[in-house]
């Protein structure tokens, strides 16, 4: 197999040389200042717009995409718009987006001020009840990303309410990266449509915002960026070196927690066109204790990789083919789509990146491991969504082929908008969906998610047997960071952390809604498994704004002992956690037998504890 894989690597090597290169008649054909490089194929589901392109025509092929897109929660449809540097949308024309599932809005500046939307990018609720707005809710808006340019929010031509802000309402799996907001308000819940307008997001990095609406988002974390002011809080708002942030010594009432600064980050890696029209992708350098946003003072620190480092991937590839470029050193582009992946893609060098465009998704056939990453440094994985296949795997993302490895504190290997499913568009089994056994590892905003809901055709309680996740996040590196982890309804442990030094800054987490009976949700003589387990072996270890939630619709009298389980030692600290009862089962106590019962005499009212173990 190995001298199969390498021939394939030379014949993979040779044909680059043949082909890459520029040909000699082509050098004295154009001159420097004449001749801008063409755009590169990136698949028909990337549009490139140009700022020279008319309003109308840019605005028809947004608001096509979106008819499609805006119910098509469990589609295979992707798709990336990418805006060249420039300004879209005039004062009397302004440029309106609305952005549905599975679709990235990015601009290709080197900054964010070098593209400008004049006008609005929204999010907006869903309304049921035949298509009517008598049930209008975000709580299932995910997979969409906006990222790298600017908004000058202008409402003309829309109705009052709409007037009022610029519309971001979502929830998990969706990212706002490096976003200027220059002037009005950005609300995070859509208030324009009929009740109740619940939305369960979320997440913002490297931004600088105006006044933000928080309304009815029950969990948020804002990090590394500046806001003029926050509106109240529901459940969880956490804020990581953020100027303007709210001071969080009233809590709970509002639930702010506030970190000064963030200890360790790394920005997601951006594609830009440079002034001379070449293409590149900035992979930003890793950061410690920093706040406030990465390019304030010039281009975000990092290396700019050209294009032409990458193998531009698309769904058809084969996987010896993607393997044998990762394999000759190639950093990987992940074009939008589906990848039916039966064969594990191998991430081997330091530093390689891996960047899907439009959540692009890595699906396992029989049984494979989408993704695994060696116990190497600096590798980046982001913009990727993995999914479970029919038949079970071990493992969706490995990180750390073996426990330890090489590993670096000032370039941890990091996981940008990394996404995971088991169910939901199709059945999906896994005994773990993400595992992490390198140190020095940073996670930056995931969402690991077994599905309560989706089109495989199951009962709440078939689902229970059919689509199987046992562990959601298995930790078990020391040193490891995650920065918005949000893992959800596995049928254990939802989050297992083993290794030491380990940070958390924000965890959401809802229990399995589905367990049919208590003898099926049993961890041995306990009664259920905590939401957020910390290892007994563990020393050090850090969470910083959490919640565990439960709904144990398929059996309202199911018990859950603790919503979060640690050993009881100096070295574990957890800040400002809650538990909460969505309106069926209950979570006896917050952790470690602490906490009053989160049962249904305080249903959507939270049980906190600002520090345990207390100070």
């Amino acid at each position: 197999m190995m001298k199969r894989l390498l021939a394939v690597v030379l014949a993979v090597a040779t044909v680059g040389a043949l082909t890459t290169g520029t040909p000699a008649s082509a050098s004295s054909s154009f001159s420097s200042s004449s001749f801008s490089p063409p755009s590169p194929s990136l698949g028909p589901n990337v549009t490139i717009f140009d700022p020279s392109m008319p309003v109308a025509d840019i605005q028809a092929k947004l608001d096509a995409t979106w008819a499609k897109q805006v119910d098509n929660e469990m589609g295979t449809d992707r798709y990336a718009f990418l805006f060249k540097p420039g300004t879209y949308g005039t004062d009397a024309h302004p440029l309106q987006v609305k952005v549905g599932y599975y679709t990235e809005i990015a601009g290709l500046g080197a900054n964010p001020g070098d593209v400008v939307i004049n006008g609005k990018v929204e999010v907006y609720n869903r309304c049921t009840e035949g298509g009517g707005t008598s049930n209008c809710l975000a709580l299932v808006n995910f997979w969409r990303t906006i990222a790298n340019l600017t908004i000058h929010v202008n409402a003309l031509g829309q109705d009052g309410c709409r007037s009022t802000a610029n519309f971001w309402a979502v929830s998990q799996a969706v990212s706002m990266r490096r976003v200027n907001v220059t002037n009005g308000t950005l609300s995070l819940m859509d208030y324009c449509t009929a009740g109740p307008q619940y939305a369960s997001g979320g997440f913002i990095a490297d931004s600088t915002l105006p006044s933000v609406t928080n309304g009815s988002q029950q969990q948020w974390l804002t990090r590394n960026s500046s806001v003029a002011s926050w509106s109240n809080g529901v459940w969880n708002q956490v804020f990581a070196g953020v100027s303007g942030a709210p001071d969080e010594s009233a809590f709970p009432n509002p639930p702010y927690t506030t970190l000064a600064t963030n200890p360790t980050s790394r920005e997601k890696p951006y594609l830009f066109v440079d002034g001379a029209g070449k293409w590149n992708v900035r992979a930003p350098s890793a950061a410690h204790n920093t706040s406030g946003v990465s390019y304030a003072n010039g281009m975000t620190p990092g290396r700019t990789l050209p294009l032409s480092s990458f193998f531009v991937a698309k769904p058809s590839d084969p996987e010896w083919l993607i393997n044998a470029n990762l394999l000759l050193g190639k950093n990987l582009l992940l074009t939008p789509g589906v990848y039916n992946i039966d064969q594990s893609l191998v991430v081997l060098h330091p530093n390689q990146v891996v960047l899907g465009l439009g959540h692009a998704t890595l699906t396992a056939v029989n049984g494979a491991t989408p993704l695994k990453v060696a116990s190497v440094p600096g590798v980046i994985v982001a913009g990727v969504t993995i999914d479970a296949g029919l038949k079970e795997s071990k493992v969706l993302l490995q990180v750390g082929l073996t426990r330890g490895g090489i590993s670096s504190a000032a370039n941890p290997t990091t996981l940008n908008d990394v996404y995971f499913r088991v169910g939901g568009p199709h059945v999906g089994k896994t005994d773990t969906a993400l595992q992490v056994n390198s140190d020095n590892v940073l996670i930056d905003h995931t969402w690991v998610w077994r599905a309560d809901h989706g089109v495989e055709g199951f009962t709440d309680t078939q689902r229970w047997n059919t689509n199987t996740g046992r562990y959601g996040a298995v930790i078990n590196g020391d040193n490891v960071t995650a920065t918005g982890l949000f893992v959800e309804h596995f049928q254990k442990y939802n989050t297992v952390w083993n290794g030491n030094g380990g940070t958390t800054i924000l965890y959401q987490n809802e229990l399995p809604y589905d367990p049919p009976t208590q003898a099926d949700w049993m961890n041995g003589s306990v009664e259920g498994y905590a939401g957020y387990k910390v290892g007994d072996k563990v020393k050090t270890h850090s969470l910083y704004g959490a919640g565990v939630y439960v709904f144990n619709q398929n059996n309202p009298a199911i018990h859950t002992e603790n919503g979060f389980e640690v050993p009881s030692r100096p070295g574990v600290k957890l800040h400002h956690i809650m538990t909460v009862n969505l309106s069926a089962g209950v979570i006896d106590h917050v952790v470690n037998g602490v906490g009053e019962a989160a049962d249904t005499t305080k249903v959507g009212a939270p049980v906190f504890i600002t520090d345990y173990p207390a100070s």
